[in-house]
């Protein structure tokens, strides 16, 4: 496999973890399940999810590294993966925490982030 496939999929399988570690808790939490957890259980529980996240972020920008080879520089890494977090936190967002919806201002804030993904990726002179 590419490694510019490669390295996206693993972005996008560890932002859904990342997702679910830093908001996930908040669900839990309105459906009754989190909801008497002490602070520190969640904290626990969220960095068992976290360790997930990162045992997918670390291979992929290990792969998607030009200084390791891969097709990325570390600036495009950093702005492709908070596009890919956006996109990935808005579909749960939207699936998962019923009654967030999208609105024009987050449609634009995407577009923008949609142009600096782009900008990125010039050619730098």
């Amino acid at each position: 496999m590419p490694a510019k496939l490669t390295t996206v999929i693993l972005l996008l399988i560890s932002n859904i973890f990342m997702t679910f570690a830093w908001y996930g808790h908040l669900r839990l939490q309105t459906s009754g399940i989190g909801k008497n957890w002490p602070l520190y259980v969640t904290i626990l529980f969220s960095w068992g999810i976290a360790l997930a996240e990162y045992c997918f972020m670390v291979p992929a920008n290990r792969i998607g590294y030009a200084g390791n080879g891969g097709p990325f520089s570390l600036m495009q890494l950093k702005v492709l993966q908070e596009a890919i977090t956006l996109i990935v936190f808005t579909i749960i967002a939207m699936f998962v925490f019923q009654g967030e919806r999208l609105h024009w201002n987050h449609i634009a804030a995407f577009f923008c982030l949609i142009a600096a993904v782009y900008f990125v990726f010039l050619p730098s002179k």
